[in-house]
């Protein structure tokens, strides 16, 4: 345990770690001291003087070095002359700290009388009114009346935009440097700055093109007033007006907590999302979340989903019920028999894939996933994936993180976060191994390059003087992973090798330990767990979700599928999409299924913590859960399911998949106190930060943690690379999908794929 020092808060005793700051060691025991520039995730800078207090220590015998005790026997404090900022201040042993005063308490009148002396006051139009520090602490500790005449105010331009996603409002902006700061500090993208001196001084962008970060969302929810806003959200509606409901990110393995504010619209007559806000959960996202995953939401309502089941009838698309749609669907299944395969993407939920390969197995069919390459490697990961207690906050000097083959912030843009400051703030050792730069390899230690595609082999003929140059001292050693330009065979053979470094080095099974992939989507490792890697659905088919090309099947049923070449070759197909893509027009049925938005139910992130989500809008038109669905062909089938909701299905896989046998809602649901303390009830100390009422989820252990005689090294086949791996390039963060193009505040940010190499 760190050292205690003991202290004492307005008459009140508190023990905390020695390095705390005065501003955290008062929040320790609920005594809010009111800050503008501070911030638990930031360096403190002392910049905006709201946080003085009145400090006193104790006086010290010059003779005897001890503390001097007046005749009662109690310590004497000596106060300092002036007030001190409590955010600078870090805690000492018989600190006397005084903050509700009146020398304290007319200091903060001031600070916000001089602050108010050169804001607009639009609290009436601004995008922050409602959840504002700057409005919530002048009604609390402001003075009533401004001696300040208004005529004098300095005006500047208003709404100028730094870039195409955040406007900056000078006028409002109280030069606190958060948002400067955040992207220094946290982000690395030095793409902010403060510009003249003095009433003149403003925000200014660095970068071309301007505010060029995966990050800059970030800045509006820690900014202190309405200075900067997005252009997704700005004008679009007041806090108070919308729904909070707490989900998970959808489109990388990190599975950030968000929450989904929804709003009636009257001009459609329907909720829509109007923001995505981050939730805190210091074990996955902290309080961060990338611009992809806020701004990418506007598919749930976009004017081109399916609403209604969709039959083929003389080469044209007729509308039908769902009685008729699943009748359909359910004889052409019992025609067919065993000659049926199940394909199952990876944004899907854990409840869905489920009861899609729960089907199969009775069927006798084949199930696989897709994107199929992770299907090769993710009982891999599942075996020596990071430790179930893993915490990448304790990862520090002594450690090594060994990133090969991936892209780190454009593939799990959080995780280059939470990893850079192992690295750059605690003293990690980060090895970068790769085939082209990165925006990582600014950190690392140790550099290793090889021909593109090459990466299996690479690993496999260095890995022991990479473990002798560079591992073999590690404390903790965590391997990050990609699969970029490798085929599925080169993808497994490159995941076993830096197994088989694990095991070699001791660490296999270790906490803050392991192997983490840079899987593609939310629930990709769910997706393989559910179907693939369930257990006996693997053996019907091999464990790697691919299915024989020569191999042509009554039925397809395709699920969420975005990747042609995981389709089957089938007589008659059926698609269960959000939307008409290239795969629905080639079906016989299409059948619309819900967004993560309007229905309930878990992910399974990258790292193998399965988190859940909730409903935050009704459905729209008959779409339906892609569980219902299932459900309701299994029972055309003769099958008597009847699972009531997600949760039900969530209790009978645990009963049947072993690696989630001790996992339950309840369990997967439970929130507890985090620190720091961020929420609705803090917006001045965290920002507009959600906190976490809806589950802070449970990582499940790896097979070398659930059973130590699995740890034996892999006999590796390294294949040659194929001409089908190499033009599986780079995988940019907006890279052009159906769900991304349909956010048009992202339009001028999507990469094509025919320019992905």
């Amino acid at each position: 345990m760190a050292d205690l020092v003991n202290l004492t808060i307005d008459g009140v005793p508190v023990s905390v770690p020695k390095g705390t700051l005065v501003v955290d060691a008062a929040k320790k025991i609920g005594n809010d001291i009111p800050v503008f520039c501070y911030h638990p995730k930031l360096k403190p800078v002392g910049m905006c003087r709201m946080c003085l207090v009145d400090i006193g220590m104790p006086k010290i015998d010059p003779a005897t070095k001890q503390p001097v005790r007046d005749e009662q026997g109690n310590v004497v404090i000596v106060f300092m002359p002036k007030l001190t900022t409590a955010c600078t201040t870090p805690v000492s042993e018989g600190m006397v700290v005084r903050t509700a005063t009146e020398q304290v308490r007319a200091a903060r009148e001031d600070i916000l009388e001089f602050l108010l002396t050169s804001h607009p006051l639009d609290c009436p139009i601004c995008d922050k009114g409602g959840e504002c520090p700057l409005q919530n602490l002048t009604l609390g500790f402001g003075p009533g009346v401004s001696r300040f005449d208004y005529d004098a105010k300095f005006h500047n331009e208003k709404h100028v935009p730094l870039g195409d996603l955040i406007y900056l409002d000078r006028e409002r902006c109280i030069q606190c440097s958060r948002c400067i700061r955040f992207q220094d500090e946290i982000a690395d993208d030095h793409v902010l700055q403060f510009y003249d001196r003095g009433r003149g001084m403003e925000i200014i962008t660095l970068s071309d093109p301007p505010f060029d970060s995966y990050f800059g969302g970030n800045t509006t929810d820690i900014c202190p007033v309405g200075a900067l806003t997005t252009a997704d959200f700005r004008f679009k509606a007041r806090p108070w007006e919308l729904a909070s409901t707490q989900s998970l990110c959808t489109h990388c393995p990190v599975g950030c907590n968000i929450t989904l504010n929804t709003r009636l619209e009257t001009k459609t007559g329907g909720y829509e999302i109007k923001r995505v806000m981050p939730r805190q959960n210091e074990q996955v996202n902290e309080i961060w979340i990338c611009d992809k995953g806020r701004y990418v939401h506007h598919f749930t309502r976009a004017e081109d989903r399916l609403r209604h089941p969709l039959i083929r009838r003389d080469g044209r698309w007729v509308e039908a019920t769902w009685e008729q749609a699943l009748q359909l669907v359910g004889d052409r299944l019992k025609a067919a028999g065993a000659h049926v395969a199940a394909v199952v993407g990876d944004r899907i939920a854990n409840e869905d894939a489920y009861l899609v390969a729960k089907l199969m197995r009775a069927l006798n069919g084949a199930v696989g996933m897709s994107p199929s390459v992770p299907a090769y490697y993710a009982d891999v990961v599942r075996a020596f994936g990071v430790a179930a207690q893993t915490d990448f906050a304790r990862l520090g000097k002594g450690d090594v993180i060994l990133v090969v083959n991936g892209d780190v912030e454009e593939q799990a843009p959080v995780w280059f976060l939470r990893l850079r400051q192992a690295v750059v703030d605690r003293g990690a050792a980060l090895v970068m191994a790769h085939a082209r730069s990165t925006k990582m390899h600014r950190y690392a230690r140790a550099i290793y390059r090889y021909e593109p595609g090459r990466a299996a082999q690479w690993i496999a003929e260095r890995s022991e003087e990479l473990i002798a140059k560079d591992l073999k001292d590690a404390r903790n050693l965590l391997i990050v992973f990609g699969d970029e330009q490798l085929d599925g065979p080169g993808a497994r053979a490159l995941a076993q090798s830096l197994a088989n470094i694990l095991i070699a080095t001791g660490h296999a099974g270790k906490a803050e330990s392991g192997l983490l992939a840079l899987y593609p989507h939310a629930n990709t490792q769910g997706v393989f767990d559910m179907t693939v890697g369930s257990g006996s659905a693997a053996a019907s088919h091999g464990a790697n979700g691919k299915f024989d090309p020569d191999v042509r099947r009554e039925v397809a049923w395709l699920i969420g599928v975005g990747e042609a070449g995981d389709v089957p070759e089938a007589d008659f197909v059926i698609v269960q999409e959000l939307f008409m893509t290239e795969i629905a027009r080639r079906a016989d049925v299409v059948l619309p299924a819900l967004s993560f938005a309007e229905r309930e139910g878990t992910f399974t992130s990258g790292d193998r913590r399965v988190q859940r989500f909730y409903r935050a809008l009704p459905p729209l038109g008959e779409a339906k859960p892609d569980w219902w669905i299932a459900q309701e062909i299994a029972k055309r089938l003769g099958h008597s399911w009847s699972f009531q909701s997600p949760q039900h299905i969530f209790a009978d896989l645990a009963r049947n998949i072993p690696h989630y046998g001790e996992l339950s809602y309840d369990a997967i649901s439970k929130s507890e106190p985090q620190w720091p303390p961020m929420g609705r009830d803090d917006l001045y100390y965290g920002g507009t930060v959600y906190d976490n009422t809806g589950g802070l989820g449970v990582r499940y252990a790896c097979d070398a943690e659930r059973d130590p005689s699995v740890v034996r090294p892999y006999e590796v086949v390294v294949p040659e690379p194929t001409i089908a791996g190499l033009e599986r390039g780079a995988r940019p963060l907006y890279r052009d999908g159906e769900l991304i193009r349909r956010s048009a505040v992202l339009a001028a940010h999507i990469v094509p794929r025919q320019a992905i190499a």
